[in-house]
């Protein structure tokens, strides 16, 4: 696997993109606070699940008592987006020089971030480098993430709940925005729209 193409995906990552997703797991990590559960257990999930939305779902499910069961059920189907964009993604990354595993774990990696940016930068990226920036991208994001989230225990009592769902929701704005940018053609702006 080619270390500049790891070193430039985490470079990449490292920016903006590292920054938003930081910006909405701080307000989840305050929103995780607020309905009591554990920095151990949030972060966790930030590193496991590493989808925000499935994140809230289990948040929501906890409050609300529910069955392990039924919990990591909807949890599991809110993540269900992912697999059409693993399957699209995937053989843009394939080389023979890999092994199966590799294409696994980049798999588990996959959130819309990762997705969006490297959609918009294998064009650019040599075929056999494009694992390796994949990995260094979405490593650097999760990392960011997963200290985003342990930070919004330590800010929770300073944020208002009006402020908490804000920085959720910034994440959610920065994809609208990336995927707006990179629509060029009429039925990109129907599937968008």
């Amino acid at each position: 696997m080619s270390r500049s193409a790891f070193r430039q995906g985490a470079l990449e990552a490292a920016g903006v993109p590292a920054a938003v997703l930081a910006a909405g797991y701080v307000g989840f990590g305050a929103i995780a606070a607020g309905h009591g559960l554990s920095v151990p257990l949030a972060v966790v999930s930030t590193l496991s699940i590493w989808a925000l939305p499935a994140q809230l779902i289990l948040v929501e499910m906890y409050v609300l008592d529910a069955p392990l069961l039924a919990t990591a059920l909807t949890v599991t189907l809110s993540s269900a987006r992912f697999m059409p964009m693993t399957m699209m993604l995937m053989p843009l990354m394939r080389d023979e020089r890999h092994r199966g595993w590799h294409y696994y774990v980049a798999a588990q990696l996959l959130a819309l971030t990762g997705w969006t940016m490297a959609v918009a930068r294998f064009p650019r990226i040599p075929q056999e480098n494009r694992l390796a920036w994949f990995y260094g991208f979405t490593l650097v994001c999760i990392a960011a993430s997963a200290v985003a989230t342990g930070a919004g225990f330590v800010v929770a009592d300073q944020l208002t709940p009006l402020a908490r769902t804000g920085l959720v929701f910034m994440a959610p704005m920065y994809y609208l925005l990336i995927l707006v940018g990179g629509v060029r053609d009429r039925a990109a702006v129907l599937g968008l729209a």
